[in-house]
């Protein structure tokens, strides 16, 4: 990011502000840290902030007090899905992240990956299954390890990597209680890496890419929200080169998906090949004590609270009257 880029916000002049975090997803824990978090750093800031849970109060309520933008920190379904950004197009209230459609797609993996493979973006080679029956077939297809996950949800909630036919049953049973889409993906062995990215069309830019070295290679919902044994390292350390490429991967995945605002791409950088591949892009991403966008944007000059009101000063409509 370039020193420019780090643009100075009237906070005053951004109005009532909500910002939204629980909600009633599998997620909702790591919301409200998120949320908290965002909430204490615009306050900060000088702005009229506010927490509002949409599990506990209507939507309708924001018009009713006034809100003027929502700075949305909810994760998963109903908040990261094109729903909430649905309600708050009908009420004419700006929001932060990307709009309806592309929020909804990129909740929906095999949406998102269809979208990738289309536009020659690499993504691992994955099939939709419907039954424990089918699970074992897209093992004997992909290959082992395989990863069993719920089509529609984040935050390794539901996932499973498999190393037999033996445990594809239950890998699948555990991800269809979670959505009763599922998806098996190849899995690539290598070096796990997640790029965010800030802006909207030609002036979106890739932050610092982070490399994850969890325990054991395992990084799972634990390790990624209340264990300080997971590693992320900045700068990355990787060899000459793989880095830019990562960033132009994850910025070309993101304008493909029309996301605007921020979001955060997960790759996996094959140990043999060199090659990375798209796993996902999460279009609310964390903004806890562990979360990654912060960590890279501070790598790119950016604080916390600095990245908090930047990002709700990029609060917009798709449908702007």
């Amino acid at each position: 990011m370039k020193p420019e880029e780090h643009m100075q916000v009237d906070t005053k002049a951004l109005g009532k502000v909500a910002v939204l975090m629980g909600g009633r997803s599998a997620e909702r824990e790591v919301s409200l840290m998120s949320g908290n978090g965002v909430l204490a750093a615009l306050k900060s800031k000088g702005v009229d902030a506010h927490a509002f849970d949409p599990a506990e109060r209507e939507m309708g309520e924001l018009r009713k007090e006034g809100f003027q933008r929502c700075f949305i920190a909810l994760h998963g379904r109903f908040g990261e899905d094109g729903t909430v950004q649905g309600a708050l197009e009908l009420m004419g209230i700006p929001y932060t992240g990307p709009g309806v459609m592309a929020s909804s797609v990129a909740m929906d993996k095999l949406m998102t990956k269809r979208i990738w493979v289309a536009e020659g973006l690499s993504t691992p080679a994955w099939r939709q299954v419907r039954s424990a029956d089918e699970a074992v077939a897209a093992f004997k297809a992909l290959g082992s390890p395989m990863i069993v996950k719920p089509v529609r949800e984040g935050s390794t909630i539901g996932l499973t990597k498999v190393t037999s036919e033996a445990q594809c049953a239950a890998a699948y049973e555990l991800a269809a209680r979670q959505d009763p889409m599922v998806m098996c993906e190849q899995f690539i062995a290598g070096d796990e890496v997640t790029c965010p990215v800030l802006g909207t069309g030609a002036s979106a830019r890739a932050l610092p890419v982070i490399r994850i070295v969890a325990p054991e290679g395992n990084y799972d919902y634990q390790n990624k929200y209340f264990t300080d044994d997971t590693k992320y390292l900045v700068p990355c350390g990787l060899p000459e080169g793989e880095e830019a490429a990562i960033q132009a991967l994850v910025l070309k995945a993101y304008l493909t998906l029309d996301c605007r605002g921020w979001s955060r791409a997960d790759v996996m950088i094959d140990a043999k090949t060199r090659k990375p591949w798209l796993l996902e892009i999460n279009t609310s991403p964390g903004m806890t004590g562990h979360s990654l966008v912060p960590m890279s944007a501070k790598a790119a000059g950016l604080s916390y609270e600095d990245l908090c009101v930047r990002l709700l000063a990029s609060a917009a409509l798709d449908n702007a009257a």
